[in-house]
């Protein structure tokens, strides 16, 4: 179970998703109307059919939720109609996306929302599957055969929700050795290699562009944070508060240093260049920044409640100026916090908050992460999101638009009916 961020001494504590599966077949009449808000997103009976079939099996008990199972569990279903519907019928995607959109506006909407970034790995055996390859698997914490998938969530004082999925493929699958692969997987003529940054970043361009989904922070790891056209695609955001992972060994100043310019010839042209003072120090990594802190400047601050108890760490803010190819570069609030007890641990933090923002609201954010890491472990251990078998690009992309829509209808039915109503609850298929 995921430590619940229940920090109250800042913006909004963020509520449970809590999901039982014992209580099968309550909503079924519900189910039915949420799906019918995408009927005119298919053009025939066919594939509605499927689409209801297919999310009600992710809802139901069953213990394999792959396509077979689901079928077989389903009356009048067949295998190899649902397989065709999930991998080569042509579906409406961005009808449904921009209509799910509206539909989690309205219930979780929220001008203090936070966007979060984050991928999670799905093993994966043999070499068939679209993008899949030998890369880290943050599931497992190790390399392995795998593919990977870059997610937007979104939280808020009202609970939280996927928003937008994109399969992350390396770059090796654009080589004429991939040829044949990409197009037994049906990957797009037009798809070219995107960085998981890249692939954040068109997420969160859209969410912008489509104005639909209200939000102040946007959160994410090292990954994504160590990445200048992410933070430079955050930072365009009107007054978007952006709060992102670096590694320890990131470069910075503690004041901004002096530069001069200095002119010098290359190829017959005379050019210029921006260079540091003599007198200038050389800049220092965040963990000498860390652990030269007295600790006069660091605040003890529990952030989440975990299954063993309350989870507390000590905090510390500091302004600092990031180093970029040895010049200055962006001026940020470096937040870090460090475990408490032996074996002291640091983690470490940028955000472009103006200078007013106070330490707890850092400290708040730095807990909002888990609604993500909740958000995988319920779509994984309730409705299958790892199950699946689809070897082609659209089943891949399909399959995630489902497990999105049916995890956010089981929030639809907790807020409709209040906390005390739904504790426990599933879909049958």
């Amino acid at each position: 179970m995921i430590p619940e961020n229940r920090v109250y001494d800042g913006s909004f504590p963020i509520p449970k998703l809590l999901i039982d599966k014992e209580d099968i077949g309550r909503f079924m009449e519900e189910f039915r109307g949420f799906h019918a808000q995408f009927a005119d997103c298919f053009s025939r009976e066919e594939p509605r059919e499927n689409f209801y079939q297919y999310m009600a099996g992710q809802m139901s008990q069953l213990e394999r939720k792959s396509i077979e199972p689901i079928a077989l569990n389903v009356e009048s279903a067949k295998v190899r109609a649902m397989q065709h519907f999930l991998s080569d019928i042509a579906w409406e995607e961005e009808r449904i996306l921009s209509r799910y959109h509206g539909m989690v506006s309205e219930d979780l909407g929220d001008s203090e929302g936070v966007l979060i970034f984050d991928e999670s790995g799905f093993v994966k055996k043999g070499n068939e599957s679209v993008g899949v390859s030998r890369q880290y698997c943050g599931n497992i914490g190790k390399v392995e055969n795998c593919q990977v998938g870059v997610y937007a969530a979104y939280a808020t004082r009202h609970g939280y929700a996927f928003l937008d999925s994109r399969l992350f493929i390396p770059e090796k699958w654009f080589g004429e050795d991939y040829a044949e692969r990409r197009g037994k997987c049906r990957l797009p003529a037009d798809c070219s290699f995107r960085t998981k940054p890249q692939l954040a970043v068109e997420m969160l361009e859209r969410i912008v562009s489509e104005g639909v989904i209200p939000f102040r922070y946007v959160m994410a790891d090292t990954v994504y944070g160590s990445s200048p056209e992410f933070l430079d695609a955050a930072d365009k955001v009107p007054g978007v508060t952006y709060l992102v992972s670096l590694p320890r060994d990131t470069l910075c100043w503690l004041q901004e240093p002096a530069t001069l310019e200095k002119t010098y010839r290359y190829g017959g042209e005379q050019r210029r260049k921006r260079i540091l003072a003599e007198t200038e120090k050389k800049p220092v990594t965040f963990e000498k920044i860390a652990r030269g802190t007295n600790d006069y400047f660091w605040y003890r601050r529990t952030v989440s409640e975990g299954t063993k108890g309350p989870m507390t760490y000590e905090f510390m803010k500091k302004r600092v100026v990031l180093c970029k190819d040895g010049q200055p570069d962006r001026i940020v609030w470096l937040i870090v916090r460090r475990s408490l007890g032996e074996g002291t641990t640091y983690s470490y933090v940028i955000s472009n908050a103006g200078r007013s923002v106070r330490l707890k609201t850092f400290v708040w954010l730095s807990g909002v992460r888990w609604a993500i890491e909740q958000c995988f472990e319920e779509a994984k251990s309730n409705l299958g999101m790892d199950h699946y078998e689809v070897r082609k690009f659209p089943g891949w992309r399909h399959h995630m638009l489902t497990c999105m829509l049916a995890h956010f209808f089981l929030w639809h039915m907790r807020i409709r009916l209040g906390e005390k109503s739904t504790s426990h609850y599933a879909v049958a298929a």
